[in-house]
Order: structure tokens, then sequence, then C-alpha cells
């Protein structure tokens, strides 16, 4: 199979089920949203220990998921798909609570960054947040499942504590933002 089918040139791309949309369509902008969000964990995967890597692949396999639904707009194409399911919030919340277990309570607001894994993890954070926002305005005029709207969420506070616990595991403090006086 060809990587490139010249199907696009026009500025159109397939969705599941055959339809075809403008690229600048916001389906399209929530699709590539999400694969952004999956090549910044792909990116906080390589620098990870194997136990981390672990969970993150675990999370890119839901992204693939999520955008797998965001691609197929009609509900016939989409009944073959696999489901997000209700278990992925669940485990990314037993997940930050034993990450938080490990880490001393938050006083202060504190700067991205650190250890390498803690940063890329802080930066993927910053893109889920931004994804978050993209679903979020498409919510408004099409139908997105709360379960994946509540699923970003929820990952995004994976990857901020996460990024925490990588910091603490690699014996370097939260860099603590300094207020100005």
């Amino acid at each position: 199979m060809k990587i490139y089918t010249r199907r696009g040139d026009d500025g159109s791309t397939g969705l599941i089920g055959g339809s075809r949309i403008d690229k600048s369509d916001a389906r399209i902008e929530c699709t590539g949203s999400v694969d952004e969000l999956n090549a910044a964990i792909g990116l906080a995967a390589v620098a990870a220990s194997e136990v981390l890597v672990e969970k993150l692949r675990a999370i890119q396999n839901e992204l693939f998921i999520i955008g797998s639904h965001l691609g197929a707009p009609d509900p016939g194409a989409a009944h073959s798909l696999p489901v997000l399911e209700e278990a992925s919030i669940d485990r990314l919340e037993m997940e930050i609570d034993a990450a938080e277990s490990d880490l001393a309570p938050l006083k202060n607001f504190i700067l991205p960054g650190g250890c390498e894994i803690a940063a890329r993890l802080h930066f993927a954070r910053t893109v889920c947040r931004r994804a978050e926002r993209v679903l979020v305005n498409f919510s408004h005029d099409r139908p997105v499942s709360g379960l994946i709207l509540s699923y970003f969420n929820r990952l995004s506070d994976w990857l901020f504590v996460h990024a925490r616990w990588t910091n603490q595991q690699a014996n370097l403090p939260d860099i603590l933002w300094k207020k100005p006086s």
C-alpha cells in the first residue's frame, strides 16, 4: 500500500465511513490535536523508565481509540470501532493517586521543568489542555462523548502529577514559582 493517494491534494480528507471533508474542518482540528498529543506522549516515552513507558503506551492506545471515534461522524461506522472504557479514567485516577502518595502536597504553583522526562511530560500536559479546549469547543456544535471530555481532563492531571513524580524519582525538587514582590 502506498502512503500517498493524492486524494487529499484538493484540501479534503477521508473519514471513517467514506465521507470526505475539508482539512480545515473542526473535526480534523480535533483529530489533529489528539494526534499531536499522542506524538508529545511518544516523545516523553523515549526518555521514560520502562514502568512509565508501559503507562504511556496504554494512554497512546486510548488516544488512538478517541481519534478513531472523532474521525467517524456516522454512528453506523463507529459501531465497529473499539470503545474507550470508563475503566480507562478509573485507571488514570488510581495512577494519579499512587504517584501523589509519594509526593509532598503542593502549596505553591510550580514551573514546568526539572529532569528531561518531567519537562517532556509538562509539555505533553500543555498539548493535552489545548486538545481538550479544541474538543470542548467542537462539542458545542457536534456530539462528543462526555467520557472523552472527562478523559482529557483527567489525563492532563495525570501528566502533571507524573511530571512531579519523575522529578522526585530523579531527586529534583519542584521548581517553585517565585511571585514578584
